[in-house]
């Protein structure tokens, strides 16, 4: 059964639906706007049961404890340092355990760029979790658009929280996308990083973090976009450009420091990825 009552100590704020369209006639909040949001601590028989879906799209952040979420008849299970993201009008529910309830941040969303936000992160109703590298990031944006409503409902407070739910979104995207600690992907990941001045072949990183070349390649395209030498390659590049803002090292000795031994290789790749050469990049007037 659903739990009427709220639960102790809880917060707990709803933008009045008449604000909340005329916020989606506006041109920021029509994109994105934040309905409702809370904070539910030791979340006991929370249960909700929504069988035609919700208007708006649901975030849920697991800070403690755990419980269970059914999208679309696919139920699973809520552990701490998770995320759930409910699209909009897909039927659904969700319930805290009864030994150790959830403690959750969460709230609601609605907007036209809800679609995009939900592609970057890479959630959909068959895998509606994102695990958190860094669940206190997230915890404090939801804090901030929870104490902002908490306030009040006009027009400048619900952009606000509309940027701040922005913020919220890309960091869900970027822990969907970057590695755990430990996992093969952010080992491999460091490797290059302490070798910028070094060349790597592909099938021997592989075998050092213990997975097969194709699948390497995969992680990497997966994260990044790119394969593993473009990874490499950029973040050669982006030590040779604070060495050419911040150095006087002459153009040579700047690619010797980002292993490139011949000159006018280090050149031809730099002007390949910056479309200049390092001489034309370094008198260019930036800030």
């Amino acid at each position: 059964m659903e739990r009427r009552e709220g639960f102790a100590n809880q917060r707990l704020t709803v933008v009045p639906r008449p604000a909340v369209a005329e916020a989606l006639t506006r041109p920021v909040t029509r994109r994105l706007v934040v309905t409702d949001a809370g904070w539910f601590p030791r979340a006991y028989r929370h249960l909700r049961i929504r069988p035609g879906g919700a208007e708006e799209a649901i975030v849920i952040v697991c800070v403690a404890g755990g419980g269970w979420v059914d999208v679309a008849g696919t139920r699973v299970r809520v552990t701490p340092s998770t995320a759930v993201l409910i699209p909009p009008r897909v039927p659904h529910s969700y319930g805290a355990d009864d030994d150790e309830p959830w403690t959750i941040w969460w709230c609601h969303v609605r907007g036209s760029d809800l679609a995009d936000l939900w592609s970057a992160i890479g959630v959909d109703a068959d895998r509606p979790l994102v695990s958190l590298r860094a669940v206190d990031r997230v915890t404090v944006l939801l804090d901030e658009i929870v104490s902002a409503l908490e306030r009040d409902q006009s027009p400048a407070r619900l952009l606000a929280t509309a940027g701040i739910a922005w913020r919220l979104m890309t960091q869900l995207a970027v822990d969907r996308r970057l590695p755990e600690q430990g996992e093969p992907l952010e080992r491999a990941m460091r490797y290059l990083e302490e070798r910028v001045d070094g060349a790597i072949r592909v099938s021997d990183l592989a075998r050092l973090v213990g997975v097969s070349t194709s699948h390497l390649g995969a992680l990497f395209r997966e994260a990044t976009g790119g394969g593993v030498l473009a990874y490499h390659t950029g973040l050669k590049m982006a030590r040779a450009r604070r060495l050419l803002d911040t150095t006087d090292l002459h153009v040579s000795e700047v690619g010797r420091e980002v292993g490139y031994a011949d000159p006018f290789y280090f050149s031809r790749q730099f002007s390949r990825v910056h479309g200049m050469s390092p001489s034309d990049y370094r008198v260019q007037r930036k800030g």
